[in-house]
């Protein structure tokens, strides 16, 4: 069996199906089959949509010297 994007646990949500829309604002999800729905609501049609997935934001680094990375 091949392995699906993102592994194959995906939490099924409307925030992230193919039948849902987000709205303008972005606290809604307007969805085919339920109507308007919380992005975190989930029905039995889920179908994932890797496209509508929000990545999480990486950590910014730090600044560094010159001094700190210096062999004695």
């Amino acid at each position: 069996m091949r392995k699906k994007l993102y592994g194959n646990a995906v939490t099924p949500a409307c925030g992230i199906c193919g039948n849902g829309r987000r709205s303008f604002d972005g606290k809604v999800i307007l969805c085919l089959r339920r109507g308007v729905v919380d992005p975190s609501a989930r029905c039995r049609k889920f179908v994932y949509d890797p496209l509508l997935r929000i990545p999480y934001t990486q950590p910014t680094l730090g600044t560094y010297s010159e001094e700190e990375f210096k062999l004695e």
